[in-house]
């Protein structure tokens, strides 16, 4: 027998009009397809658990209503094109959810792989990293007149190297510019990283 969480009965009670039967279509299709399904609130929205992970979840917003699956890439398929949220896009009436024929399976998919302990697809890598800055001339020159902050500086890694070149070289007057390139090797010669004052925070 299904066990309904309250929770979601209240989430549904106060959508919009439109939404209701849409909601409650989607929470019966969930429960035929995987009868033992966990429901509970998410993120402010109707979750559906399984196998100890998150299967699918559904949310209303003002014009429509969105139902996806939490491995979309693995149930529907990598290439299929979203609209907004969810795995089909904007649901706008009951005439939107896919045929019962064409869910439920999907749901059973979505199921049999949270048993199998599958995990969702992590994002996509990177591309290569960027290289490193560009030191300007000024900044290059106070370094060699003092080591410690040169030390520093070529120990930092790019991103640490780059955070405190932008902050000189992103100066609009030079008298700025001046000011922010003693107080850089100050810094450094301490072995502070640009922004330093905000890790504790």
């Amino acid at each position: 027998m299904a066990v309904l969480d309250p929770r979601v009965d209240a989430y549904i009670a106060r959508s919009a009009a439109f939404a209701q039967p849409t909601l409650e279509k989607l929470r019966a299709l969930v429960h035929e397809g995987c009868p033992e399904v966990e429901e509970t609130i998410k993120w402010g929205m109707p979750t559906f658990m399984h196998a100890g992970g998150i299967l699918c979840g559904m949310a209303a917003f003002k014009q429509h209503v969105s139902f996806g699956f939490w491995k979309h890439a693995l149930v529907v398929g990598e290439g299929v094109e979203r609209d907004g949220m969810g795995s089909f896009g904007k649901i706008t009436s009951l005439r939107d959810i896919p045929a019962k024929k064409t869910l439920l399976p999907m749901i059973r998919k979505a199921m049999l792989l949270n048993e199998q302990g599958v995990k969702a697809p992590g994002p996509r890598t990177r591309g290569a990293p960027r290289p490193p800055p560009q030191v300007p001339k000024d900044l290059a020159a106070a370094l060699r007149r003092n080591k410690a902050a040169r030390t520093t500086f070529e120990g930092f890694p790019p991103g640490q190297q780059r955070e405190y070149v932008d902050w000189i070289v992103e100066a609009k007057r030079e008298d700025t510019r001046s000011r922010r390139l003693a107080q850089a090797v100050e810094w450094m010669a301490e072995g502070k990283r640009r922004n330093w004052k905000y890790e504790a925070c």
